[in-house]
């Protein structure tokens, strides 16, 4: 089966003062397609560092990450912006769109930067998919947290992506909200994307094909 993306033994640690922090040790990961695999576990044990170094938005000290067969690790950080536009959607935590600009023009500008080729009816239909086409003009300040990680979410798979990396998507979403982003993203994987989802969500996991657990830094299949 083809492989969207492989990380190899992958090391990241952070030093502060004497203190040295080893925030992944030895990870390692194959994402297919069709596959949502989500990645639980405590705070601080490593996912969202995880997730950054397989975004290309973090490099690892050791190890290397591949998508799509080329390499993203330790590339000038031009080769990585647009190995991450041409097939990866990314949804962080926080700061996902611009604070100026409203709900749908964040979403076509990201049209625009990853040169898709989208038509512009996409950007109503993706704001739809999330529950959020009455609020397409709306700034990200006058929205609330839960419309403002749905919103983060209609930007990153805008230009459809073969891989989506979300950072707790679900996070701040009520449940009616949450089966909905489940049900689109596992929908999503049915067309031969692969999503990989940080998630402390019991119903996350749940939805789930595999579920990989972060303890300390060490990867376990759950």
């Amino acid at each position: 089966m083809a492989v969207l993306l492989e990380a190899h033994n992958l090391y990241r640690f952070y030093h502060v003062g004497d203190d040295e922090t080893l925030a992944l040790r030895g990870v390692s990961l194959v994402l297919r397609p069709g596959e949502t695999v989500a990645v639980a576990g405590p705070s601080g044990s490593g996912k969202t560092t995880l997730l950054n170094c397989l975004a290309g938005l973090d490099e690892p000290d050791g190890g290397w990450v591949a998508v799509m067969g080329e390499r993203m690790t330790r590339q000038p950080e031009a080769r990585r912006a647009s190995l991450r536009a041409r097939h990866i959607g990314v949804l962080l935590q926080s700061s996902n769109l611009l604070t100026h600009l409203t709900l749908a023009d964040n979403l076509r500008l990201g049209i625009y930067l990853a040169r898709g080729g989208r038509r512009p009816d996409s950007v109503e239909a993706a704001l739809g998919a999330v529950g959020l086409a009455h609020r397409a003009h709306a700034l990200p300040a006058q929205v609330s947290g839960g419309e403002l990680a749905r919103a983060g979410l209609a930007l990153a798979l805008i230009n459809d992506p073969p891989l989506l990396f979300a950072d707790e998507p679900t996070g701040e979403v009520d449940a009616a909200n949450e089966a909905r982003l489940l049900d689109l993203l596992v929908a999503r994987a049915r067309t031969g994307g692969a999503n990989l989802i940080v998630t402390h969500s019991q119903a996350v996991t749940s939805a789930a094909d595999r579920v990989l657990h972060l303890i300390d830094g060490r990867l376990e299949d759950g």
